[in-house]
């Protein structure tokens, strides 16, 4: 059964009703930094009432780190919006006899300590089922539970390392690999670890499972997300296979007359739509380059043509006329010009309000819109300990009583 929870995940302002797809579920998130906190966040936007449960002292490293106002860090902002904060001791009999109450009433708990930790504390998955056979509990961590790298401390560039991602990312030009600026296999765990949960708690409300432990490593989830494509000359073992670059290696940037875009010719049209854009339709008739064979056989000519005509290009008018003969291209967008850009602003892809310390922000909304239970931006990322009494009380527990003996905070 899906339980009902709170109506809104707010404390000092007024409470709202949620209509998400998950409206109803509770979920205590135990996780930080990215992978776990995320994917929580996800379930909070599609209505989930998310209980973000933290250590005293530091908590989530992610409240430190990176530009900041009043205390509050962007990207804590960016990973924790529609979460209450309870901080509790849990290296504390009391306290993990708090969380067991919470677990109680709790659908979904998400964890990313190393593995062994939450064992050692009394909180592992066995601990909490034993209060809650219908608890679905994940357990995320970068290599997994066991095997030779299980108990090493990773962050995302190094999972970016281990599982291909950088290799991926080798520059032709003087083989050196790199990684993605961005924190990749984190938020791929994340969108894996919420998808897992969703059909975890279908799985239980259609009665094909009670609870479940679901088990998600770094590593896997981001080699199941490499492998489609970076994989597709790989997936073929036999000697006699016909091999052809992937279709990340042809990816590259245009580089223009007064800046760059990013352009995608396949099909033999593309690339006459792409000869009438340089305002030189002859190219595409030109038996060295008219068919996708011969363009492949030809490619050390073809590309320093394509080169020199596009340093003649402004950026503008390059990409309104290959849209205009079809031509998949577009300007490269800087993150500070992202929130004005027509697409953007037609599909309201941000949204900006004011965090009580914080000040002024700008979010994007959930992707994913819902006809008839539709998502939405969750609370504004919490304080610690906000919500500690409010979340206590609410499960019978006496707030002043375990305030004072120093168990919650």
């Amino acid at each position: 059964m899906w339980r009902n929870g709170p109506d809104a995940r707010t404390s000092g302002m007024t409470k709202t009703a949620n209509t998400g797809p998950l409206h109803g579920i509770k979920v205590l998130d135990l996780s930080v930094m990215i992978s776990g906190p995320l994917a929580a966040m996800m379930l909070a936007d599609q209505g989930a009432d998310v209980i973000k449960v933290e250590s005293p002292g530091i908590g989530d490293f992610m409240r430190y780190i990176g530009s900041a106002k009043g205390g509050m860090t962007g990207i804590f902002v960016n990973n924790n919006r529609g979460k209450r904060s309870l901080v509790v001791d849990l290296k504390s009999e009391q306290g993990v006899a708090v969380l067991k109450k919470l677990v109680e009433t709790a659908d979904v708990v998400v964890q990313n300590f190393r593995p062994g930790a939450v064992e050692r504390l009394g909180i592992g998955y066995d601990d909490l089922k034993a209060v809650n056979p219908q608890l679905i509990y994940v357990s995320i961590s970068g290599y997994g539970p066991d095997g030779p790298n299980s108990g090493h401390r990773v962050y995302d560039n190094v999972i970016q390392a281990a599982s291909g991602l950088a290799s991926v990312q080798t520059d032709p030009r003087n083989g050196e690999p790199s990684l993605f600026r961005t924190l990749l296999c984190d938020k791929v765990t994340s969108l894996t670890a919420a998808q897992a949960i969703s059909s975890a708690l279908y799985a239980r409300a259609a009665g094909n499972a009670d609870g479940q432990h679901i088990v998600l490593a770094m590593l896997d989830a981001a080699v199941s997300f490499m492998w489609p494509d970076s994989g597709m000359d790989a997936v073929l073992l036999d000697d006699d296979a016909n091999r052809t670059p992937t279709i990340g290696q042809n990816y590259g940037i245009t580089r223009l007359s007064d800046g760059f875009a990013a352009v995608s010719v396949v099909s033999d049209s593309e690339f006459r739509g792409l000869c009438q854009t340089f305002g030189h339709p002859e190219l595409a008739d030109d038996e060295r380059f008219a068919t996708m064979a011969g363009r492949t056989m030809n490619a050390s000519e073809l590309v320093p043509l394509m080169t020199e005509l596009s340093a003649q290009q402004p950026t503008d008018e390059f990409v309104k006329r290959a849209q205009s003969f079809d031509v998949p291209a577009a300007s490269v967008v800087t993150l500070a010009d992202l929130p004005q850009q027509p697409q953007i602003r037609n599909n309201e892809v941000f949204i900006e309000r004011e965090h009580p310390v914080a000040g002024r922000i700008r979010e994007p909304r959930p992707a994913a819109r819902f006809s008839a239970t539709p998502a939405q931006a969750g609370s504004l990322a919490p304080s610690p300990g906000q919500h500690s009494d409010e979340v206590v009380s609410e499960v019978g527990l006496d707030a002043a009583a375990l305030r004072a003996a120093g168990v919650i905070f």
